[in-house]
């Protein structure tokens, strides 16, 4: 009888062992699994972020090509008009030239 108890006992002892190593090897499986899980979602997350960031350039860079097409168009606009009034004025202007000259070589004469 003793020997049985024993033996149970050790039996017992065993399958708790055995019970033991295998909780211990699941929880190494899932430290693992959750370790490869987070390393995926970090380099996820890195790719997300690049892509993001090359997106934001992309259009941070379309706006500096509107912004500097429309400061070219308003320069260009502006540079006409300023032509238009002095071609509006250079005819004045040319006979105020003339009769300046002219009456320099008045005096002089």
């Amino acid at each position: 009888m003793k020997t049985d108890v024993l033996k149970s006992i050790r039996e017992t002892e065993e399958e708790y062992q055995a019970m033991i190593r295998d909780a211990q090897a699941a929880r190494k499986k899932s430290l693992a699994d959750a370790e490869q899980e987070a390393e995926s979602l970090v380099l996820k997350a890195q790719s997300d972020a690049g892509d993001y960031r090359n997106q934001r350039l992309v259009e941070a860079r379309a706006e500096a090509r509107r912004r500097y097409e429309g400061i070219v168009k308003e320069g260009e606009a502006r540079a006409d008009t300023l032509k238009q009034q002095g071609n509006k004025n250079l005819a004045r202007a040319v006979d105020a030239v003339v009769a300046r000259f002219k009456e320099q070589v008045h005096v002089k004469a």
